[in-house]
């Protein structure tokens, strides 16, 4: 057997043994939301405008136990989704899970990323959270991911970052160095990895990084072996995270976390800093945020394939045609205070509020201003927080 397929092998019997993500069924629609798996929301965050088209196909690539499918499904109601894994009992789950909630038409193939071209036509959405960074060839991965993406479609792709995530890899050697010969049996290696949290002193440093961040989901087995026992993992940085988007041939749209990516932030009370950073790249930007702020345990964006239409709001004239609706990822409304597609509590201006209220009639923002006093700055804050969507009116133009 090759290196690539021994692999691919012991992933797949870690996620038989501890099928992921271990979240309960449930009898009905999943609670909340995930912006991310909403096409209206995913589709206006990277390009301003609402998407013309909803009954679109949906790739979930690497489902898992189907947590992702099953909002992929409510979250999209008018989408064909199609979920592939390459652990069959991972699978079973995700199809009990999807049944028992009633999300319908998901289909289930087990299938490895490596063969997703053996998947009819292209998709407009391709969601892959979680399993890039656990391939053998996380590039050959991607590209097979591209080689189906639709032109105008998006990628949305999580992989873990190195820096982050340093006292995770350290346990993991631990645990593999106790284990031995055997290696490869999960559920011991779980047994070990407990036994040496419970053996290391209380101001021990990996000891105090598994309890500020994440003793509460370990507390599953699911998830303390997804964590430390993995039998494949490749972490990133900016720089090699860069090399495999660039590998993909596709349009770098942007990360789904901006306030972390802002350099500002950091370095805003030292104006020299902040001049000497401006004759950076973008990239070199990304680096020196990840280096100063080195928490960042993952990065979440989306690659496009081109065209991907953006709408440029600066132009008042396509502002006031376009058309306004209430996110669909805003909880909490009617009220003055909401929840915006972060989960983040936002409260909302008296014009804001009555904005909004009237965004759900399908009238131009040139009609509605008429009567709410809020003006062209404040839609389009309310466009930048994702607290509407907007459709771009007759003759608006757009940029590519």
């Amino acid at each position: 057997m090759s290196d690539s397929k021994a692999i691919s092998a012991a992933v797949q019997q870690l996620y038989d043994t501890y099928p992921f993500p271990p979240e309960i069924l449930l009898d009905e629609p999943p609670p909340g939301y995930n912006w991310r798996w909403s096409w209206p929301a995913a589709y206006s965050f990277c390009t301003g405008m609402k998407p013309q088209n909803s009954a679109i196909r949906i790739l979930d690539a690497g489902c898992g136990t189907g947590v992702s499918t099953e909002y992929l499904a409510h979250l999209n109601p008018q989408a064909q989704v199609t979920g592939i894994d390459l652990s069959a009992g991972a699978l079973e789950v995700a199809k009990e899970r999807c049944s028992r909630s009633g999300a319908g038409r998901v289909g289930f193939q087990h299938l490895s990323l490596y063969d997703v071209g053996q998947l009819e036509g292209e998709f407009d959405l391709i969601n892959c959270v979680g399993v890039l960074h656990h391939l053998p060839d996380p590039v050959r991965g991607i590209k097979a991911l591209a080689s189906k993406l639709a032109p105008g479609g998006l990628l949305h792709i999580f992989v873990y970052a190195e820096l982050g995530r340093w006292e995770i890899q350290l346990m993991q050697k631990a645990i593999a160095l106790l284990q031995g010969e055997k290696r490869g049996d999960y559920r011991d290696g779980v047994g070990v990895g407990r036994k040496l949290f419970a053996a290391l002193p209380e101001n021990n440093r990996l000891v105090k990084y598994e309890k500020q961040r994440w003793s509460l989901e370990n507390q599953r087995d699911e998830c303390f072996a997804d964590m430390y026992v993995h039998p494949q993992e490749i972490d990133y940085n900016i720089e090699t995270l860069f090399e495999l988007v660039d590998a993909a041939g596709l349009e770098f749209i942007c990360f789904s976390n901006p306030d972390y990516w802002q350099l500002e932030r950091l370095i805003s009370k030292e104006q020299v800093l902040v001049e000497r950073a401006a004759s950076l790249s973008e990239r070199q930007r990304y680096r020196l945020i990840e280096l100063l702020d080195p928490e960042v345990t993952h990065y979440e964006f989306f690659l496009g394939r081109p065209p991907v239409a953006k709408a440029d709001w600066s132009d008042d004239e396509a502002l006031l045609r376009a058309i306004p609706e209430l996110s669909p990822c805003v909880h909490g409304w009617p009220s003055e205070q909401v929840f915006d597609y972060n989960y983040q509590l936002v409260s909302l201006s008296i014009e804001e509020f009555e904005f909004l209220q009237a965004a759900q009639g399908r009238q131009p923002v040139r009609d509605i201003l008429a009567s709410v006093g809020l003006g062209l700055d404040g839609v389009r804050s309310l466009q930048r927080r994702q607290l509407v969507l907007l459709t771009p009116g007759e003759g608006n133009g757009q940029s590519v």
